[in-house]
């Protein structure tokens, strides 16, 4: 059954190689990390909700809102096959009903913040960039990039960071909660330039402040699509 529809609109990655024992505690039940080319990421991501229903009703007010959130990968294997998906740190969105909604039936870690974002086509550039507010700082990811798209190389860095088509949740040590998120594959924009601006520490706590010091290793800019939330599954292990 669906949960949620809505379309995804331009998402910006800025993806990190990080010591995989970062991730050790973070780890569902039942998953392992997921690696590319031998390396651990996890990835800085905003973008674009819009025209979202939940059970196919449109909340007034709660159609479109922008979305930052930290995220690793992971994968599970299942009936002869790898599930490959991922694991939100923290989930950033400016309503708070989204937040009580996703808390509450998906078990996620969602936080209200005030945001906003920047969409801007200028001579051949488009710009896109989101910014949000926590304990009096001011946060910001943006990038510039040619205002074209391309496809998605197979087995590609790229291909690796978007091609994530479940979410898993850590309840307890023993229980896990999956979710299939069902969209086409995405075409991305070709990037010109980035501009991150985020204390790591102050919005995702300690364990992450290390990232102030790391440079991200790609930033990618999708276009986005159409996308279906399945209703949540939960693992006991």
């Amino acid at each position: 059954m669906t949960f949620l529809t809505a379309y995804w609109k331009n998402l910006i990655m800025a993806n990190y190689i990080i010591n995989p024992e970062y991730l050790k505690k973070y780890i569902p039940a039942g998953t392992e990390l997921d690696y590319w080319n031998g390396n651990c990421y996890v990835s800085l991501v905003g973008f674009l909700f819009n025209d979202t229903k939940v059970l196919g009703l449109s909340i007034p007010k709660h159609k479109n809102f922008e979305e930052v959130n930290l995220r690793f990968y992971v994968k599970r294997f299942e009936n002869g096959e790898w599930k490959r998906g991922v694991v939100f740190i923290k989930e950033i969105v400016p309503k708070s009903a989204i937040t009580f909604v996703a808390n509450t039936f998906y078990k996620e870690n969602y936080e209200t913040q005030p945001m906003t974002h920047q969409n801007k086509l200028q001579a051949e550039i488009f710009t896109v960039g989101y910014q949000w507010s926590s304990k009096e700082n001011l946060h910001s990811l943006k990038v510039n990039a040619y205002d074209f798209t391309t496809e998605i190389d197979t087995e590609s860095e790229a291909e690796f960071i978007m091609e994530h088509y479940f979410g898993y949740t850590k309840y307890n040590e023993n229980t896990t909660y999956e979710y299939e998120v069902q969209h086409p594959k995405w075409k991305q924009y070709l990037i010109k330039n980035h501009n991150i601006k985020i204390d790591f520490e102050k919005v995702y706590g300690n364990d992450f402040g290390f990232l102030n010091d790391v440079k991200p290793a790609s930033v990618f800019l999708a276009e986005g699509s159409e996308i279906k939330v399945k209703n949540k599954r939960k693992l006991v292990l």
